[in-house]
């Protein structure tokens, strides 16, 4: 069976959306893998748990217990960074200061619905968290995610069947097999994994694709 892109190409894909001058959320799993790629960027990046200014991951021996990331891994803090209460976290979501913030994801709908915090059936997860704001707060949300579900289900669905984090929010969608373009139109396959064919990511998507005159191989 074929491989799509590793969780850290995928990331590293994700990045390149990214301009200079940015300010940008970095979520749960796969997106806090963003921040690896980027290095020496003008940008400032930002984490729900109190964390603006964040670096990357934390190298061996400068470890610092009080200093993690949304997924809970250790960061460091760039130069000029601060550490803040979580309700000044959320006043900048809240009010509208992210340009980007990059989700993971259980299931997006082809008009960009995000379901990312309950499975159905599972009792274990207490709410939907930040997510929420972050999906009607940042002025674009990219959703960083493996294709299908472990048992092969679509992940990109026609409507989604999980709780819904928040409405027609999900601008761009990057997985190990496609980067898709949410449009009025309707999903359009921008760019495909080494190796696939549009014919082969539309059989593991509901939804009916819209290929791009202009699809090209994702650059890794």
């Amino acid at each position: 069976m074929k491989k799509g892109l590793s969780k850290e190409a995928i990331a590293a894909r994700a990045a390149r959306e990214v301009q200079d001058g940015m300010y940008v959320n970095l979520g749960f799993g796969i997106p806090s893998l963003v921040a690896e790629y980027l290095a020496g960027r003008d940008v400032v990046l930002h984490s729900e748990n109190g964390l603006i200014g964040m670096g990357p991951l934390a190298k061996q021996g400068e470890e610092d217990p009080d200093v993690i990331n949304a997924t809970k891994q250790l960061v460091t803090i760039a130069p000029g960074g601060a550490i803040v209460s979580q309700s000044d976290s959320f006043m900048i979501i809240r009010g509208g200061h992210l340009d980007m913030t990059f989700l993971g994801a259980f299931q997006v709908s082809e008009n960009g619905d995000l379901a990312n915090w309950k499975v159905p059936g599972e009792d274990n997860i207490p709410g939907v968290g930040g997510a929420m704001d972050l999906a009607v707060g940042a002025k674009a949300v990219v959703v960083a995610m493996t294709h299908a579900d472990k048992d092969g289900s679509p992940k990109i669905v026609k409507e989604c069947s999980y709780p819904l984090t928040g409405r027609r929010c999900v601008s761009l969608i990057v997985t190990d097999l496609a980067v898709i373009r949410v449009t009025g139109q309707g999903l359009v396959l921008e760019e495909a994994a080494p190796g696939f064919t549009a014919e082969e990511i539309q059989k593991v998507t509901e939804p009916k694709l819209i290929v791009s005159p202009g699809l090209k191989e994702i650059a890794v």
